[in-house]
């Protein structure tokens, strides 16, 4: 396994499965926290996926980039508004380098780092974060906490999300490779749409040794993009990791 890539079927619907990420309310927040870190430098979305986070920024004024692995999620973004302010780049986030470094700020969201389903990998996307940074440049990463413990003894999965139009279930598969499989029933205008996919969970403690090893420190956690405290309860997070002149 390696970077996992969503197809066209996944890219159609995506929009309207996550639209409630997509509400001003959910996304006030996320804009107005990387605004403040770009501080008016350019920043480069690894991931950008439809553009949910890239164009409101855009919006702002910062000079947004994209690097996106699957061809048919560029190709929406590629059909809004907007979408011509942003360069694009189709590729690896564990590899390809983007033109218009150095940014001021890269940033991953959405669980996306574990989309790279090995420790190798996602260490590649730290070193990548790093090599496309000025120096204080800082690398943002938007993550689940792994919630194993919601998983009754003797049991395998879990319900993550029951909503009319889209049913989710995790399974942890690999306890000791991290590997998970996320399962998705969506109802998309009156077609179903069944998709899975492996990732790769990791725990706070191991993103801030992989950020170590690439080059960074910690410079802040959250519970959320409210910058909310981060906790033992906390069921995600959002780390700022900073470059080191």
């Amino acid at each position: 396994m390696g970077s996992i890539m969503w197809g066209r079927e996944v890219a159609e619907v995506y929009d309207q499965t996550y639209r409630a990420e997509f509400e001003p309310s959910a996304l006030g927040p996320v804009v107005d926290l990387l605004a403040g870190l770009a501080r008016g430098g350019p920043a480069l979305e690894f991931a950008v996926g439809t553009g949910r986070v890239a164009l409101p920024l855009s919006d702002r004024g910062i000079a947004v980039h994209g690097l996106e692995l699957s061809p048919d999620m560029a190709a929406q973004l590629r059909a809004k508004p907007g979408a011509g302010a942003i360069p694009l780049t189709i590729g690896d986030m564990t590899a390809t380098r983007v033109p218009g470094a150095p940014f001021t700020l890269v940033y991953l969201v959405a669980n996306t780092i574990m989309n790279v389903t090995t420790q190798d990998a996602q260490l590649a996307v730290f070193a990548n974060a790093a090599g496309h940074l000025e120096p204080g440049g800082c690398f943002v990463v938007e993550v689940i906490v792994p919630q194993l413990r919601r998983v009754p003894p003797g049991e395998t999965a879990r319900v993550f999300t029951m909503d009319p139009d889209h049913v989710g279930i995790e399974t942890f598969d690999d306890v000791a490779g991290q590997i998970a499989w996320s399962h998705h029933w969506i109802d998309a205008g009156g077609r179903l749409v069944r998709h899975s996919a492996p990732y790769r969970y990791v725990w706070p403690s191991e993103l801030d040794l992989m950020a170590m090893i690439a080059g960074f420190r910690l410079r802040g956690r959250w519970a959320g993009w409210d910058c909310a405290p981060f906790t033992s309860d906390s069921q995600s997070q959002v780390a700022v990791f900073e470059i080191l002149p």
